[in-house]
């Protein structure tokens, strides 16, 4: 029997960057990707959103195929330690209830789950949506590729008109539809009909307008086993299933199960139930339905990846995604233990990370969306330069240099905000006049110049669990913040200072920031009653 180039376990179809001195394929498949992990450098996806939903899927195939799904026996951590050391297995292997791992085990029990244009099962897809939505109002392949242009979103790479229809291959249309099930819209999409309900809304996807964290390492091994976390221990792999491990498709019209577990969580929370056409040649998609999967309320479901902020009302909210927003300034919420119950809660994952290597970047992958619409705006990818550990556990110190150092940056870029307000308004007299070219341009120079500050002082802090590092300059690192605030700030006003006017207005808000750099402190404990800052 031919393969079928649909086939995820055995075509390649992930875009990957090899270490250097090791050659392959451009594209891997799943079982090519775990057998040569230790070669592979990163997956090679420039959509940041789909990047993150890629290794969602990734994790839960690693935590299964090393038996890591479960507490036990015995330790998890040591039993990952085991892993490290040995590597993935490539051979089958029995587990006690039954199941098979192992790279061999795991793929060749699901075989029959992982192909893209499957007429039963297809993947991550229901084949029922050709018979409940109405054959003539499809999504079409602009809605499903994120990156084309489609209703009121512009087109991200290259444009691609329905006149010009140019069809998706295997790997374009499997990590579309990764991207819809984490990152997909609310709102009006393909009319599904089912029972007595039929409507066209779906709710939006768990991630949507969110900013994702993941540890990343010097080889794709290493970053699959630094992304796990340890499940619960009554956490059982034959009730946290991930969708292609169920027997039966769900029903729309009952609640979304909830999560049993690490794997559900990964890869079962989606609110969107999509269906692809396969083209003639079973190699690209021809058309696509998208619509939605459950008609009862959403679920939101706890994520191990996202940093969750606390409300005034004690809801928490995952940190969304800014792409003016540089990943330093969330450095501490990644590194440290939450300080108290209105600090941020940092990722899960970041607790048992640095088990795997010491020595570890984190990468931020996002989308900048509308949550409540369909509007997207930008991805969101960046990395830090390697974090050399995590904080000790037991210290919760607002004195820790890393916090003091992210909370002088933001100190500074709030009073340089303010300071630009009132100097805009004084000199303009006119409250409905915005300050808004002044804000871009002040803060297009602070925030680069800040966060190459803040990098070139974090590398030389001691990794010790003290509360005072010695080798941190607090009055210094104030000094320097505060210098970046007043050069951005003197760089955009200087145009107006050449009028008695505009003299007045800018000395006169000035003082707004060298009121920080006399008393820093102070200034500091006043930012932290107000409520947070918007986003820069």
């Amino acid at each position: 029997m031919a393969e079928r180039a649909s086939d995820l376990i055995d075509q390649p179809w992930i875009p990957v960057a090899w270490l250097e001195g090791k050659s392959g394929p451009p594209q891997v498949s799943l079982r090519s990707l775990f057998l040569r992990a230790r070669e592979i450098r990163t997956l090679l996806i420039p959509e940041a959103p789909t990047h993150s939903a890629l290794l969602r899927v990734l994790y839960a195939l690693t935590a299964r195929i090393t038996a890591l799904d479960e507490a036990g026996p015995g330790s998890w951590g040591d039993r990952r330690e085991e892993v490290l050391e040995r590597g993935f297995r490539a051979e089958s292997f029995e587990l006690p209830d039954g199941r098979k791992a192992g790279i061999a085990g795991y793929f060749d029990q699901w075989a029959h789950r992982f192909d893209l244009f499957d007429g039963d099962r297809p993947w991550l897809q229901d084949p029922r949506l050709p018979d409940q939505c109405d054959r003539n109002q499809t999504a079409g392949l602009h809605k499903l590729a994120m990156s084309r242009s489609a209703g009121n979103n512009h087109s991200w790479f290259g444009q691609r008109g329905d006149d010009k229809l140019v069809l998706p291959t295997v790997s374009q249309a499997a990590l579309s539809l990764l991207t819809w099930h984490y990152w997909g819209s609310p709102g009006g999409l393909s009319r599904r009909a089912v029972g007595g309900v039929s409507h066209h809304y779906a709710k939006a996807s768990p991630l949507r307008g969110a900013l994702s964290y993941h540890p990343e390492c010097d080889n794709l091994f290493l970053t699959l086993l630094a992304g796990l976390t340890p499940p619960d221990g009554d956490v059982s792999r034959q009730t946290d299933l991930c969708p292609w491990e169920r027997e039966d498709l769900p029903d729309p019209l009952q609640p979304m199960p909830e999560p049993q577990g690490p794997c559900s969580r990964l890869t079962a929370c989606s609110q969107h139930a999509l269906y692809l056409v396969p083209a003639q040649d079973d190699e690209h998609a021809a058309d696509a339905y998208i619509t939605w999967a459950y008609h009862a309320e959403r679920l939101r479901p706890e994520d191990d990846y996202l940093i969750w902020d606390i409300g005034k009302d004690g809801e928490t909210s995952p940190r969304l995604a800014c792409s003016s927003r540089s990943l330093w300034r969330d450095v501490d919420a990644l590194l440290l233990k939450q300080l108290d119950d209105k600090s941020p809660v940092p990722p899960k994952v970041m607790d048992h990370a640095f088990d795997v290597s010491e020595y570890l970047r984190v990468r931020a992958l996002g989308f900048e969306q509308d949550t409540s619409q369909s509007a997207n705006y930008q991805y969101v990818d960046s990395t830090t330069p390697v974090l050399l550990s995590r904080v000790e556990e037991a210290v919760v110190s607002s004195d820790l240099p890393v916090r003091q150092l992210r909370e002088l940056g933001e100190l500074f870029g709030g009073r340089l905000e303010h300071a630009t307000k009132e100097a805009w308004l004084k000199y303009t007299d006119d409250k409905k006049n915005s300050p808004g070219a002044w804000l871009d341009a002040v803060a297009a120079r602070y925030w680069p110049s800040a966060e190459d500050e803040f990098w070139s002082v974090f590398r030389k802090l001691s990794r010790s669990d003290a509360a005072v590092d010695p080798a941190f300059d607090f009055d210094a690192a104030c000094r320097a913040f505060g210098r970046h605030a007043l050069d951005a700030y003197e760089a955009v006003t200087d145009s107006v200072i050449r009028t008695p006017r505009g003299v007045k207005a800018v000395t006169g808000a000035k003082a707004i920031i060298l009121a920080a750099l006399r008393d820093p402190r102070k200034a500091m404990r006043q930012a932290k009653t107000r409520s947070a800052p918007k986003k820069s």
